[in-house]
């Protein structure tokens, strides 16, 4: 496989598993509930994709980066209100 086909790979996989949060977020933020959302499970969620991020900053690998970068917003942003709300 052609290395630009990989890194095109490697960003459409990450484009969906990002994406994959907002849904959630933009419910928890419109109804400020998370009663339904495991704190232990986005605990652990958060904590893997700021591995996965410091991983993909020290191996230069772009689409890691960024949709870790964007997913660690989400996410983060998700738990941040699962804390505050309850």
């Amino acid at each position: 496989m052609e290395p630009i086909a990989i890194k095109l790979l490697g960003f459409a996989a990450a484009t969906c598993t990002t994406l994959a949060y907002a849904p959630q977020f933009v419910k928890v933020w419109r109804t400020r509930s998370t009663e339904d959302i495991s704190l232990g499970m986005f605990l652990v969620m958060v904590l893997g994709i700021l591995l996965w991020l410091v991983y993909g900053l020290l191996s230069g690998d772009g689409p890691l980066i960024v949709a870790n970068a964007i997913t660690i917003v989400l996410a983060g942003g998700i738990l941040w209100m699962k804390l505050k709300y309850g």
